[in-house]
């Protein structure tokens, strides 16, 4: 089969053949129909040797969907054929985390050394891929996986964010959605759905300013020294009740603690490497910072519904298998708006 693969320190993505695999007890093995790109593909490939704590090479690719191949010894309860999405951040299944749907915060996952396929484990670029458990797959049903793939990370990580903050998302209230491309034009359309809250998105590029604004938000910022002066003018002095970061930059940071009202919430999601600074007088009164990540295979159910329902939908620019490599170059050069789908069946 042909694979994308992170092949040695510092190198660039490339596509290589390897044998198809087999599934083993327990296992599922998909035929891949469409797996996104990442930036957090990026921030693995960027790490130095010391950093990295599983084996390469690695083929890539945390966000997959495909169709049921061929089943291990003792799988049951899913069916050859059938369209799955792969819920990403595998856990142990035992701890007092995993045992509440919380697999994304395995207690056991480091020591255990598991990891999220793609970030870890053998990824979903590839023409087929090996789930370790039933539980790791989501029905997709009728929806489009390649339209909708993006969904089990660019979708269920900013859901995950936004819902912890709902109860302050009421009528009156304000939104800032720091970067509005993989992740971020998705969290327009989820606070959209979610909520009654006015979204300002911010970003450095028009592109992906003129998107945020096709998927709903009310005002789109240039995300620049004067970002945190609008948006204290847009809210009357007031500021944001929420932040989302989606960068994470030393420079995103500064505005998300610029721009946070009294008793918001800031949450850093992106791997930019900015930090907010918590004491008191260095932020409002009874601001939260959090920095949260993925979210439960509940939550990715949800997302799905609310896809099904058609609340929410990802802007993808499609790839063939042996465009990858590109396709990683044109993310880290900021030319995605949206997110890059790679086909590796197509």
């Amino acid at each position: 089969m042909k694979a994308v693969q992170y092949r040695t320190v510092g190198s660039a993505p490339e596509v290589v053949t390897l044998p198809d695999p087999e599934p083993g007890p327990g296992q599922i093995l998909l035929r891949m129909t469409a797996a996104g790109v990442c930036h957090s593909d990026i921030a693995i490939m960027s790490l130095p040797a010391e950093a990295i704590q599983f084996p390469l090479p690695l083929t890539l690719g945390h966000e997959g969907a495909g169709t049921v191949a061929a089943l291990g010894a003792g799988v049951k309860g899913v069916e050859i054929g059938a369209a799955m999405a792969v819920y990403g951040p595998w856990g142990c299944g035992a701890c007092a985390k995993c045992a509440v749907g919380k697999e994304n915060y395995c207690l056991r996952a480091r020591e255990l050394k598991i990891f999220p396929p793609g970030l870890g484990a053998p990824g979903a670029i590839a023409e087929y891929m090996i789930v370790d458990d039933i539980r790791h797959l989501v029905p997709l049903g009728d929806l489009d996986p390649v339209r909708n793939v993006a969904l089990t990370d660019a979708g269920l990580t900013p859901y995950h964010a936004i819902k912890r903050s709902l109860p302050k998302l009421v009528p009156g209230s304000t939104t800032v959605v720091l970067g509005a491309g993989g992740l971020g034009h998705v969290a327009i359309q989820l606070l959209r759905a979610m909520s009654a809250t006015r979204v300002i998105a911010l970003d450095v590029s028009d592109d992906k300013l003129e998107l945020a604004r096709q998927v709903g938000a009310h005002e789109a910022l240039l995300s620049d020294s004067t970002a945190v002066e609008h948006i204290r003018t847009l809210t009357g002095g007031r500021g944001a009740d929420l932040v989302l970061d989606f960068v994470g930059a030393p420079a995103t940071a500064d505005i998300a603690t610029g721009a946070a009202a009294i008793e918001s919430d800031i949450t850093l999601v992106g791997l930019g490497a900015g930090r907010v600074s918590v004491g008191f007088g260095s932020l409002p009164y009874e601001t939260t910072v959090t920095s949260p990540y993925w979210g439960t295979r509940a939550e990715l159910i949800e997302v799905l519904d609310i896809a099904r329902a058609g609340d929410v939908e990802v802007h993808v620019e499609t790839f063939a298998i042996d465009d990858a490599p590109l396709a990683y170059e044109r993310l880290h050069d900021g030319k995605i708006n949206g997110r890059a789908v790679i086909l590796p069946n197509g």
